[in-house]
């Protein structure tokens, strides 16, 4: 029996499960809470919550790190040398430098590479930065200028360099640019995550590879990570998609991935993750990174619920429960209890039972003497803002809680999805007594009992999931980046609940849910659009289980391009294989070497990146354009694709 370990670090929870990886079967399994500020604390405490670690052949990863990074703007110092042509800076870099080394569209010379020029612009980035990126026009074409520059600031600087070529062969300079700065930022940030796991997995005596979960499911060594550590963006939904596949064994579903932060939105068709054709759009710049094609919503178990002018309103911002927070915090409870015996609801939203906690140890030289002192205050346990301002003798309108939150300073405690279901008693976890106490408090200030404030509160969450669903199904059915006012009021139509009538609305696939809360909203979503639920087994480990049940894939796309003024049945062609360009007197010969030539490469990606045997699937998309106007199409390109799919290499033991 050969056991793999899958961990999954989520918003709320970092779910570790140990598996058969031959019946699929859980051997054992562990939750615990994620340490967002150091979610190897949260990975640790998982792990020591298995029962059995002896005998594990591999170990597979899905973590949110990098999607959360780059959310967030958490970035080390990006140098950018671009070659050939300026970019427009559209992701922000430390520092910047262009060096006039042109080449045309097939990759061949129009202007020499200078080394005086090529190192004047690595000198300028010493001591300025601390990765570097290198993008060249047309280098997927011809890498040479690229790489020269690379072996140049190697010798010099010494530090982590990133060339576009090696990420993408697709063309899009701005894109691809943005790729390679997203790209560099983000290696330290895998590499000191992938130190911290491999370090926690040896204290614990597992011995065993360590493989990272993609943005499109499937997973490659950490090696490969820290090399590309952009494409593990999305990991933790994509992981989900692989979850449904695996343990249901349905080919065609809408996949509703619930955690404490997000609802991540997936399709799966014909047995395949549907992925992004155009590049993902990662912290709202196109990149140029295969990922599955997902949407992800600010609606979570951890998402704040409050009052205003007596209406229920859920936010997507993320929030510490009230259950939670008072288990570790016996303050917050007290305070809650104390807000109970006052008269009258409080009707300004600080004197609610939302309290503040330091999220974090950032320098604070640059804030306000006031919110210093805030912060100082609640480093030993959390404050009602009410409750700091006396102890304080601030007045609470010193404060900028909107901004210490946005920078990542406090987290705030308040009630959520998860606290609803605690004060209705379908959650039993931490201190529920707590969250009934808090939703009294929203329910007295909306002027609602209790019982039909968690009622109507549960349905406008319900309601929100069916908006998140039917969002991402347009626009994953159209392509549209932003919905249309028609649509919005379509959906809108349907799910208002009218007396007199209903608008018919049927989705045409199952939902399978994945995450802890999908059980407690799900079936009610499913009832709404008149569909199918599936719950997998060990749905609320559901990420964890996908991590370890995926495959090493690697694609890669090579052009062939017919000569520009031969228009002729069989025409003189270009194969460019992101290396350098072959030149053929004929299509058929073009196009079977193009063909060998992606086998050859994805074969050996695939195994770089762990896999132990290859699968190989082709595709040829050849362009035909009726170029005189008299219905006679000829070809003018094609595009190569191929998939080369393995399980990963593992470490049996006897």
């Amino acid at each position: 029996m050969a056991l793999g370990l899958g961990i999954d670090t989520g918003g709320t929870y970092t779910d570790s499960v140990v598996i058969d990886t031959d019946t699929k079967e859980i051997v054992c399994r562990s939750k615990a809470l994620t340490t967002r500020d150091d979610l190897i604390k949260g990975i640790v405490a998982s792990l020591k919550g298995l029962s059995k670690t002896d005998g594990i052949s591999i170990v597979s990863l899905s973590s949110t790190l990098a999607t959360n990074s780059i959310v967030e703007g958490k970035s080390c110092r990006v140098g950018l040398i671009v070659l050939g042509k300026k970019f427009g800076h559209t992701v922000n870099v430390a520092n910047y430098a262009y060096i006039d080394a042109q080449l045309d569209l097939k990759g061949r010379t129009v202007k020499k590479l200078d080394m005086d020029e090529a190192k004047a612009a690595v000198e300028s980035m010493r001591g300025k930065v601390d990765v570097l990126a290198i993008v060249g026009y047309m280098s997927v074409r011809n890498p040479s200028h690229e790489e020269t520059v690379r072996n140049l600031a190697d010798k010099m600087l010494r530090i982590p360099i990133v060339c576009a070529h090696e990420l993408t062969s697709k063309l899009g300079f701005e894109q691809r640019a943005n790729t390679a700065i997203i790209n560099a930022g983000l290696i330290p940030t895998i590499i000191d995550l992938i130190k911290a796991v491999t370090k926690a997995l040896e204290d614990l005596g597992i011995e065993a590879p360590l493989m990272i979960v993609k943005g499109d499911g499937s997973i490659m060594n950490a090696a490969t990570a820290i090399r590309r550590p952009i494409e593990t963006i999305m990991s933790g939904p994509a992981s989900s998609l692989t979850s449904a596949m695996v343990h249901t064994g349905i080919q065609d579903a809408l996949i509703s991935d619930i955690g404490g932060t997000t609802t991540d939105l997936g399709i799966i068709h014909g047995g395949f993750v549907r992925t992004l054709d155009t590049g993902a759009l990662v912290g709202g710049h196109r990149t140029r990174v295969r990922a599955a094609d997902v949407s992800t919503y600010g609606m979570g178990g951890d998402s704040r619920i409050s009052v205003e002018k007596g209406k229920i309103v859920l936010s997507t911002i993320r929030i510490i429960p009230v259950c939670i927070a008072a288990s570790r915090w016996p303050e917050v409870k007290q305070w809650i209890t104390g807000l109970e015996s006052l008269k009258d609801s409080p009707s300004d939203t600080v004197a609610d039972c939302e309290f503040y906690t330091r999220a974090s140890n950032m320098e604070m030289s640059y804030l306000t003497e006031s919110d210093k002192r805030f912060l100082k205050l609640i480093e030993q346990r959390p404050y009602a803002v009410r409750e700091a301002s006396e102890a304080t003798d601030i007045p609470y309108d010193r404060f900028c809680l909107k901004d210490l939150e946005s920078e990542g300073y406090v987290t705030r405690i308040g009630v959520t999805p998860t606290d609803i279901l605690a004060a209705e008693g379908s959650y039993k976890e931490y201190d529920t007594d707590a969250s009934r106490k808090a939703v009294g408090l929203l329910a007295k200030k909306s002027e609602m009992d209790v019982g039909t404030f968690i009622a109507k509160t549960k349905e406008a969450i319900v309601q929100k999931i069916c908006r998140c669903i039917m969002d991402h199904i347009i626009r994953s059915e159209t392509g549209k980046d932003e919905l249309s006012k028609s649509d919005e009021a379509m959906i809108e139509e349907i799910l208002c609940d009218r007396k007199e009538y209903d608008v018919g609305f049927r989705l045409k696939m199952p939902i399978v849910g994945i995450g802890a809360p999908v059980g407690a909203w799900l079936p009610k979503v499913a009832e709404k659009l008149n569909t199918e639920l599936i719950l997998p087994k060990n749905y609320d480990v559901g990420n964890a289980i996908g991590a370890i049940s995926s495959s090493v894939t690697e694609m890669v796309e090579l052009s062939v391009r017919a000569a520009f003024q031969d228009f002729s049945d069989d025409p003189e062609c270009t194969v460019y294989n992101g290396e350098e360009a072959f030149d053929f007197s004929d299509k058929d010969e073009a196009l079977e070497f193009a063909v060998e030539e992606a086998t050859r490469i994805a074969t050996a990606r695939a195994i770089e990146s762990g896999a132990a045997e290859v699968n190989i699937e082709k595709k040829v998309d050849q362009m035909l354009i009726d170029v005189e106007g008299n219905g006679k199409k000829v070809f003018r390109g094609a595009t190569i694709i191929v998939r080369a799919s393995g399980k990963p290499m593992m470490h049996w033991f006897d």
